[in-house]
């Protein structure tokens, strides 16, 4: 195919995407209005002109507009997928300079908050509560392989490896992408209701079983088990005579260790966060969601870090804790970590000041 200049790429990528989403011969005027083009009507014509006589689009009928030929959907889908290509490893490469960068900080909150308050401490890595979906690429690896590609708000990429049984061509897998992109993009999880999945089988035809293969890996990014979870200040509980019998400590020290456990202590702070609009909780005694953990006391901040993206920091000890102190520590803390997230650098090992708290069981809106 013969080298398109940037201004042909632009009208041509206009008139296709237009065309995608009309169904209608695409005219100068059109071209014209849209963002980033411009070109007078004059100009746009003759550019059209020369897109034509190169084979890329064609005028159907005596119509004045223009729709892509099969060399003009190749060009399209070729440099469509180079740019997912390019941007989904852009998206990877930073998210694991991020996770690497944010695994280093949350180690040092997590050390400093043990060693500041002397008892044991839990920490969350911020994930995505609000998934939106960016794109979905579906590419062909063999005959009867599909590579699906799902990029979601906050840069979580999913990918799923699909078996199909027939041979997918491209043309097809080009309808496939615009019919996902075009009904998914912007959607959370929850939007994409049983009505919804329906009609984009409906529009699959005989390849509705590839469209719920990647809606399931769009559902995946709610269900998947991937927090990330850092504790510190483990043996600090053998400080309080209450706790330190071979007993209790053997099982505080099973449940603190034990990452399912502790999940289920951050989600529920989470929850609760989200239905009281509070971002710090006190769960005493009986209070507490985890089992076996019904001798202590557990503070929790939830941090957020905007878009969707929060995660739990918790502090946990015996009911005659210094609660001022812990609560004071967590607002603190809070605070510097939602700012520290926000920006480039590790943060220092200093308590910037507290606040006044409430008392045992209160809580605190942030």
């Amino acid at each position: 195919m013969e080298e398109l200049d940037d201004r042909k790429k632009k009208i041509l990528n206009v008139i296709i995407d237009t065309y995608l989403k009309t169904g209608e011969p695409v005219g100068s005027r059109t071209i014209s209005k849209a963002p980033g083009l411009d070109l007078s009507s004059a100009t746009i014509r003759n550019e059209m002109s020369d897109l034509e006589d190169m084979g890329y689009i064609e005028s159907p009928h005596t119509s004045a507009g223009r729709i892509p030929t099969d060399q003009g959907y190749r060009y399209y889908v070729d440099n469509l997928i180079m740019d997912r290509d390019r941007e989904v490893m852009e998206v990877r490469t930073s998210l694991t300079e991020k996770t690497e960068k944010m695994e280093k900080v949350l180690k040092k909150i997590v050390q400093y908050l043990a060693q500041n308050t002397q008892l044991p401490t839990v920490i969350s890595a911020p994930s995505i509560t609000k998934n939106r979906v960016k794109f979905v690429q579906l590419s062909a690896v063999d005959e009867h392989q599909l590579l699906s590609v799902v990029v979601m708000d906050g840069n979580v990429v999913r990918n799923k490896m699909i078996q199909v049984s027939e041979p997918v061509n491209n043309e097809e897998l080009l309808k496939l992408n615009m019919l996902l992109n075009t009904t998914l993009n912007g959607l959370t999880v929850q939007d994409i209701n049983l009505g919804l999945i329906q009609k984009i089988r409906g529009q699959a035809g005989t390849n509705s079983d590839i469209i719920e293969s990647v809606l399931e890996t769009i559902a995946d990014t709610i269900t998947e088990d991937d927090l990330e979870i850092y504790t510190s200040g483990a043996t600090n509980i053998f400080r309080y005579p209450e706790l330190a019998d071979s007993q209790k400590a053997s099982e505080f020290l099973q449940k603190f260790e034990d990452k399912d456990d502790l999940a289920e202590l951050i989600n529920e702070a989470e929850e609760d966060a989200k239905e009281t609009g509070k971002g710090l909780r006190v769960y005493i005694g009986n209070e507490n969601p985890v089992k076996n953990m019904k001798d202590v006391s557990v503070v929790t901040a939830t941090y957020e870090l905007g878009d969707g993206v929060k995660g739990t920091i918790g502090i946990i000890g015996p009911k005659r804790m210094d609660y001022q102190k812990v609560m004071d520590s967590l607002r603190s803390l809070k605070v510097q970590l939602e700012g520290t997230l926000r920006r480039p650098g590790i943060p220092g090992s200093s308590d910037k000041g507290n606040n006044s708290g409430d008392g045992p069981g209160g809580s605190q809106e942030e």
